[in-house]
């Protein structure tokens, strides 16, 4: 045994459960004999244990998608819609016992997060089945009248998908799993490491609801060697990644020719201008910085504040943090779990020590909480006269932090923003309509919400990083996913004879 990445792997996973890769039509524990341990972030408890997969492994989830490739691609757009219905069936009848997993494995509260995003791994299929009946192709007039033209949507084929672990249920279902089989592509499924559990009862639900043997196939194990198996393989046509832009940038290079669908990295700012609401922008700014611990993407990480209202609205900040409540997280009243793993709670200190450096204030929280019975649980913090060259501004934290930092004027707030090279998401809150057009036709980001927190988002509008930023490549949300996994073909007939 010896650890890895903070996870132990175990030769031997006696008296544990054990998920279950899935790759064609059979149920493995894979090649290597063995098994990463899963704890869990808020109680240290051993949870269970999954597969440590082998590049063999991947290799053989590979050959079961291409072989289902040529049934799923023929298969009717209705049909593709009657079996995403059916896997929303399952998982909704499952979800009271996928909720608890997920809370067990991710850490998130039951009542506040966990159930709700359950929720929405249902409606992903739904929404899937929906839309991918009205998705319209196009036929054009031609200058030659005997010819017709005309294109239609095929899937791109075989899709590597690799997920993250801080929406392990409805963000690989949202992004990628329920659009795939609205589009009739076959996947491959590399999911993260501390979350894959609550995967293997996914794929329990997909083969249940009928999904056909290699459609869905589900590995599990380390990135570097599961997921760089599948990125390389040339039998997968595409490749889907949601995780840190550094990640993002290796399975660039090594999937190179490939078409791509990267959800990276964010940082976005939340401006608060001079005439904002200031009790409602701090009750939604702290929802955007503490939901899920703030472990989102599109998490309130920095928040510009205009000098002539910056101490009312840091009250209001602190007064808001203060209503959070950390606990057990199957108590109703827990409004804020742990974060997932030590690394990224390693990384709130080092941010946090370098804001303190430089000279920084701690409001509320700031530390890792006493009496818990894991160091992951980190205090809803409230960080002060915030300098332009912090790491909080310039780095993605993924943490429960919001730290504030004044502005002068226009000049002195595009300095603080163009700090950071992310273009995720961003907020402005303002009554005057001029200012927000204008600050959110401006901002190089994929998404900008005006009076409401950074990370609001409902799964059919569109959503990505902007070009030349390091945010990613491509959209998703409902029309716009279908159309990113599907090739547009057209066809021209001559018919004249």
């Amino acid at each position: 045994m010896h650890l890895i990445k903070g996870l132990r792997v175990l030769e031997s996973p006696d008296g544990l459960a054990i998920g279950r890769m899935r790759i064609g039509g059979s149920w493995s524990v894979g090649t290597s004999g063995r098994f990463l341990e899963i704890v869990s972030p808020a109680t240290g408890a051993r949870i269970g244990a999954v597969p440590l997969a082998t590049r063999a492994d991947a290799a053989l989830a590979v050959e079961a998608a291409v072989a289902s490739k040529p049934f799923i691609s023929k298969l009717s757009v209705w049909d593709r819609a009657k079996l995403c219905l059916a896997v929303a069936e399952r998982i909704e009848a499952r979800s009271e016992e996928l909720a608890r997993l997920l809370t067990l494995e991710q850490g998130k509260p039951f009542h506040a997060e966990a159930k709700g995003e359950i929720a929405g791994a249902v409606t992903a299929f739904r929404d899937a089945a929906e839309q991918i009946k009205w998705l319209e192709t196009s036929a054009f007039p031609l200058a030659d009248a005997n010819k017709r033209a005309y294109s239609f949507l095929q899937p791109k084929g075989v899709f590597g998908v690799i997920t993250p672990w801080n929406f392990p249920a409805s963000q690989p279902c949202i992004y990628y799993l329920a659009p795939g089989l609205a589009t009739g592509n076959a996947m491959v499924w590399v999911t993260a490491p501390t979350t894959s559990l609550i995967a293997s009862k996914l794929m329990e639900c997909f083969v249940e609801a009928g999904v056909p043997d290699g459609v869905i196939n589900l590995v599990t194990g380390e990135g570097h060697v599961a997921g760089d198996a599948v990125v390389t393989h040339p039998g997968v046509d595409a490749i889907a990644f949601t995780g840190s832009s550094e990640t993002g940038a290796i399975i660039a290079a090594r999937g190179a020719g490939k078409p791509l669908m990267l959800e990276l990295g964010g940082n976005g700012p939340t401006l608060v201008l001079r005439d904002a609401d200031i009790e409602m922008a701090a009750s939604r700014i702290a929802t955007g910085c503490f939901a899920n611990a703030g472990q989102i993407c599109t998490s309130t990480e920095r928040v510009l504040v205009h000098d002539s209202v910056y101490d009312r609205f840091a009250e209001a900040m602190v007064k808001a943090a203060s209503l959070v409540r950390m606990g057990d997280p199957f108590d109703p009243a827990t409004t804020m779990g742990p974060l997932n793993n030590e690394p990224t709670a390693a990384k709130m200190d080092e941010h946090l020590a370098d804001a303190r450096e430089r000279q920084a204030g701690i409001l509320f929280g700031g530390r890792r909480m006493d009496g818990m019975p894991t160091r992951l649980h980190y205090e809803p913090t409230v960080v002060t006269n915030l300098t332009a060259d912090s790491k909080l501004n310039i780095h993605e934290t993924f943490g429960p932090v919001a730290p504030l930092i004044r502005f002068r004027d226009d000049d002195d707030a595009w300095d603080i923003i163009g700090r950071s090279r992310f273009g995720l998401s961003a907020a402005v809150f303002t009554n005057t309509i001029k200012d927000a057009f204008r600050w959110a036709e401006s901002l190089r980001v994929g998404i900008v919400n005006i009076n409401e927190m950074s990370p609001f988002w409902e799964t059919h509008i569109p959503a990505g990083g902007a070009a030349g930023t390091a945010s990613g490549i491509g959209r998703t949300g409902g029309r716009h996913t279908l159309l990113e996994m599907s090739d547009l073909k057209t066809i021209t007939i001559d018919i004249s004879r």
